[in-house]
């Protein structure tokens, strides 16, 4: 009797040993899986922050570089040199000259290159416009820059190495009297060719398109100086 009470003590003492190992065991994961959750969330909210921080130096980059931009399109001298190199298409007010070849008959024994256009009546017209303030100029459609070749191509004018036949239109952007008069001056341009029968017509026009330069020159022996102020 006395052996079947102790091994049933036994059997109970094994039974909540048993039982106190796995509920410390159970309390022990349990423990661990919080912290670990505890990790992760602490590891979240601190790249949730991190991503905030670079977004909104992200927005500060965009902003600061949308500034740049806008102030680089608005520069004045920018647009200058622009307009000067005939880089960019411009419009405004001015005046449209159409030249053709006379229509005079010519007289026996007369020299026929008297009464057709050559380079150097397009070269007359676009100095005086020059002079008298044009500020954007183009001879059937090409921009005429300070590089722009004007020469003879045989019974063509060669602008910008592309030929020309006529009749020429010449774009001139401008104040349009004084562009006007400037060509119809006592003895000038306008009243020489009218004396060989040059056709020429002048229009006043509000809104003058003229293109950019179709082949911009590119520079192989001209180099930039910086300046000494720029250097100090």
């Amino acid at each position: 009797m006395k052996e079947i009470f102790t091994m049933d003590l036994k059997g109970k003492l094994l039974i909540a040993v048993v039982f106190m190992v796995l509920g410390f065991m159970l309390s022990v994961q349990y423990k661990t899986t919080e912290l670990q959750r505890n990790v992760r969330m602490d590891r979240v909210e601190d790249l949730s922050e991190r991503l905030k921080v670079m977004e909104a130096e992200n927005k500060q980059l965009l902003t600061e570089l949308e500034t740049l931009r806008a102030g680089a399109a608005k520069d004045p001298a920018d647009d200058r040199m622009k307009l000067m190199a005939g880089t960019t298409d411009v419009e405004g007010e001015g005046i449209e000259i159409l030249l053709d070849d006379s229509n005079i008959a010519k007289k026996s024994g007369e020299n026929p290159n008297l009464y057709i256009i050559h380079d150097e009546d397009l070269l007359r017209v676009l100095n005086e416009l020059r002079a008298a303030g044009a500020e954007a100029i183009s001879v059937n459609d090409q921009r005429i820059v300070a590089m722009s070749e004007i020469r003879c191509a045989g019974p063509t004018i060669s602008v910008n190495n592309v030929r020309s036949a006529p009749p020429y239109v010449i774009k001139a952007i401008g104040a349009p009297k004084t562009l006007s008069s400037a060509l119809r001056l006592r003895g000038g341009v306008v009243e020489t060719f009218e004396f060989w029968g040059i056709q020429v017509k002048i229009k006043t026009v509000e809104k003058l398109h003229i293109p950019a330069l179709k082949a911009p020159r590119s520079f192989e022996y001209a180099k930039t100086v910086e300046s000494k102020e720029a250097a100090k």
